[in-house]
């Protein structure tokens, strides 16, 4: 089963991110939809994320993760030198979370932010959830 990342379309490092994580993902364990997308919406709604989440969220096996720990989570089933992230997770969640929230905070500032959610190539499109 594949697990679906939720990302903010708009945010440049996110696209980065899921850039990132496609090109480092050749099992296509992850499908991919932007949290503004009519999906990202009705998955944040199922799983009770509300739709002013401003985090990854990783759906995988009918649980919705976020913030670090689903950063930390889609490493480990990126697997390979990857999956070595997963250590961090003895770190206690509010300690991660709170050096996840500062960068989130500042990652338009950091990166930039586009006026539209990207529009994956052709080569992925089947990835993205529409």
């Amino acid at each position: 089963m594949s697990s679906i990342v939720l990302f903010d379309g708009v945010c440049n490092f996110c696209n980065g991110a899921v850039n990132f994580i496609i090109s480092h993902d050749p099992d296509k364990k992850f499908r991919f939809a932007p949290l503004q997308s009519e999906i990202g919406l009705e998955l944040q709604a199922t799983h009770g994320l509300g739709d002013d989440i401003d985090s990854i969220v990783l759906v995988k096996d009918g649980k919705a993760y976020t913030h670090s720990t689903a950063g930390l989570r889609v490493a480990r089933t990126m697997g390979g030198i990857w999956s070595l992230a997963y250590v961090f997770i003895i770190v206690p969640a509010p300690i991660r979370d709170f050096f996840y929230s500062t960068f989130a905070k500042n990652r338009y500032r950091l990166f930039g932010r586009q006026d539209a959610c990207m529009l994956p190539t052709p080569d992925v499109r089947e990835r993205f959830l529409t």
